[in-house]
């Protein structure tokens, strides 16, 4: 599905060029410049509609009992990350599952 330059081996992105779509790469290199392929639009947005954005907020998160300060839910999502120095302890955030209030517990 993805072509590469062949100068440098990166993915080439497209760019709309009158009625025609491009592949360009940012060495400098062009589809229709060395004899390369070039797409017809509609090809190209034929190919776009096969994609689809999904945008749903899925959590990864392992979930606790935790009471939120916000809203006095009992469960939250918890991560620990380094805040400090590599020799200090990791913080451990906690995010409501019910009104996505973030807070740290010190315990």
């Amino acid at each position: 599905m993805f072509q590469f330059c062949p100068k440098c081996k990166s993915i080439l992105r497209p760019r709309k060029e009158g009625s025609k779509v491009v592949l360009y790469c940012s060495c400098g290199y062009t589809s229709g410049s060395s004899g390369g392929l070039l797409k017809e639009d509609k090809q190209v947005k034929k190919e776009e509609a096969e994609l689809s954005v999904v945008e749903k907020d899925i959590n990864t998160l392992p979930i606790t009992k935790d009471e939120c300060p916000k809203c006095g839910n009992r469960e939250a999502y918890y991560w620990l990350q380094q805040t400090r120095a590599g020799d200090e302890a990791e913080t451990k955030f906690m995010k409501c599952t019910k009104c996505k209030h973030t807070w740290r517990d010190y315990s």
